[in-house]
């Protein structure tokens, strides 16, 4: 941080929290209908014993968290606020917060680092201890010997996303709603910092675009008729993604996450109502599923993007291997390149990976520095257009 800003601490309770699975009876207050979560919890597939597979409505640091805020500094109130979406299986806010600063700086606005369900703060502390997590990464190996990728870093998720796909969409929907809630909350005027009049736009990097993306395409309300959405390493469909790495997914969970959102996710949706219900029923959820698979609805979600294309602007990386350029072109610009949305294709004259693409310990710290510099001088004039 330098000495113009400064990062603020806000505390949020997640009231959709009881989206998630843990309890057999749901009500859904928007259409007033009963279901039940099926399955009831988690199957044995991938597990290890119980050591991550608290009942997820249960994870109370879930649904009680605290969120930062990155401002500038002597300011009382903010009129102008980016929320900054992160990327899957993320711990901490270390790799973001010279984004937000630059961000933050270039534009005058203030930046909400707010974390997806079950990440950064919002996971039991366990999840990140490393003696614990190796211990069972090494477990993982053993009983899967031809896994890759299997680490302490994404063990916890792993396991966790193993035994049940459909966490994937769960914790995305709660997170949908725990922005909604907080716009709302804004609006009313309950925010100590942010004018109940504020306006604000979406910065998503790699997964994080899929909130954001469905956050702008649903539009609740017309809360986001002109947001402005920049996607950085991100912006393809779930099924152009290559997700296997030590720090996002071990590779039979990639295969488990692929055959149930993708390969199967009709069929299941068949014999799971309430996900069928949020899937099919509720815009937020179609949005959602024309995310996974390119071909799926993709009429339906390629006619979203064109009436937002002006509102719509994306940042790739040419060496990306987890979400290639061309797929992201591929996605927003459509099958037939009729959608006139922005995408800068850069390259870096250094090493770099889609998991950290400036990173800190690099003995070309300047040329790093400059890396940066010119990606969120791209970002901030999108904005400040």
């Amino acid at each position: 941080m330098n000495d113009e800003i400064e990062l603020k601490e806000y505390k949020f309770e997640s009231l959709a929290y009881k989206i998630l699975p843990g309890v057999l009876d749901y009500h859904c207050t928007t259409h007033n209908k009963d279901f039940k979560h099926n399955p009831p919890f988690f199957t044995e597939v991938g597990t290890i014993e119980d050591n991550v597979h608290i009942k997820d409505i249960c994870v109370e640091e879930n649904r009680f968290f605290k969120y930062h805020i990155v401002k500038p500094k002597g300011i009382n109130t903010s009129k102008k606020v980016i929320f900054l979406f992160h990327g899957f299986n993320e711990k901490d806010w270390n790799k973001y917060l010279p984004w937000a600063n630059s961000i933050c700086e270039g534009t005058g606005s203030s930046v909400v680092l707010f974390p997806t369900a079950f990440h950064m703060q919002r996971a039991p502390k366990h999840w990140s201890s490393k003696r614990d997590m190796y211990s069972l990464s090494e477990q993982r190996k053993q009983r899967y010997p031809n896994i890759l990728q299997s680490t302490l870093s994404n063990v916890a998720i792993s396991m966790r996303l193993h035994s049940m796909p459909q966490r994937f969409i769960w914790s995305g929907l709660q997170t949908y709603y725990d922005v909604l809630q907080l716009i709302e909350e804004c609006k009313a005027g309950e925010h100590a910092y942010i004018s109940k009049d504020f306006e604000f736009d979406f910065f998503a990097y790699s997964i994080g675009g899929f909130l954001a993306q469905t956050l702008k395409l649903t539009n609740h309300n017309n809360y986001f008729s002109n947001t402005k959405v920049c996607l950085f390493c991100s912006g393809a469909t779930f099924n152009r993604l290559s997700p296997v790495s030590k720090f996002i997914l071990d590779s039979e969970t990639n295969v488990a996450l692929y055959s149930f959102l993708v390969e199967h996710i009709d069929k299941i949706l068949q014999k799971d109502d309430l996900l069928n219900h949020y899937m099919k029923e509720h815009l937020e959820g179609k949005i959602f599923y024309s995310l996974l698979d390119y071909q799926k609805i993709r009429i339906f979600r390629e006619g979203l993007l064109k009436k937002h294309e002006n509102e719509i602007y994306a940042i790739t990386l040419k060496k990306d291997s987890v979400i290639p350029s061309y797929e992201v072109i591929n996605t927003l610009k459509g099958a037939y390149r009729d959608i006139d949305i922005k995408v800068d294709e850069l390259d870096f004259d250094r090493e770099y990976t889609h998991e950290n693409p400036f990173p800190t310990s690099n003995v070309a710290s300047k040329q790093i520095d400059e890396d940066l510099k010119f990606v969120f001088k791209k970002v901030c004039d999108f904005y400040n257009e």
